[in-house]
């Protein structure tokens, strides 16, 4: 069953005839603000052809807007404290807050503000927005799995999502490399973005 909405089905045909708008889902709609000391914003990035670097930034903040009964009508915004990466390697992280990568004096956040979101089938869902690296804003969609909803010992509501993305950071004008000797590049284009997201239903 699928978070935001359940599907009927006509005994007398394969095709969709309703669409019924589940109640305890549709108590879950209100306003959300992201836990982030229970949540991580994470990527992998291919390094020097051969294996996976993963990171995270340990600072971020954003507020969620869930439509129980339409899932259209939901909203997320995200601000990423860039100087707050992290790789488990000093000078490599020193080296992503420079010039050569992220510049994260003159750039100090990564946002990410949706335009729509869409229910794809069960659990699953798909937010479109801009995503603002740098001075560069562009398109992005993020795939997510609803995983479920809890009040916790304090009696805070909670909601869960996955999620992940790939993007290309040329895109966003994240260029730097380095040729390797037997061919190939120090840094692959291509990042994978993950998302693990908590988050507290307001009064």
């Amino acid at each position: 069953m699928g978070f935001f909405t359940r599907r009927s089905q006509d005994t007398n045909t394969d095709a969709v005839a309703t669409l019924d708008v589940d109640p305890a889902l549709a108590a879950l709609t209100g306003d959300y603000v992201i836990d982030a000391s229970h949540s991580s914003i994470g990527f992998t990035v291919r390094h020097a052809m051969v294996t996976n670097v993963r990171g995270s930034f340990g600072e971020h903040e954003g507020t969620l807007h869930l439509d129980g009964t339409d899932p259209s009508r939901s909203t997320a915004s995200i601000d990423v404290t860039i100087a707050s990466v992290g790789t488990g390697i000093a000078d490599r992280d020193g080296h992503l807050l420079s010039g050569d990568f992220f510049d994260a004096e003159r750039f100090p956040l990564m946002t990410f503000r949706t335009t729509s979101a869409a229910r794809l089938g069960g659990d699953a869902y798909r937010i479109s927005g801009q995503l603002t690296i740098k001075d560069v804003t562009r398109p992005l969609a993020i795939d997510l799995e609803f995983a479920g909803s809890a009040t916790d010992v304090y009696g805070n509501e909670r909601v869960g999502f996955e999620g992940s993305a790939e993007i290309l950071r040329s895109d966003w004008g994240l260029t730097w490399n380095a040729a390797l000797e037997a061919g190939g590049v120090m840094v692959s284009d291509k990042v994978k973005l993950t998302f693990d997201i908590s988050a507290i239903k307001q009064a």
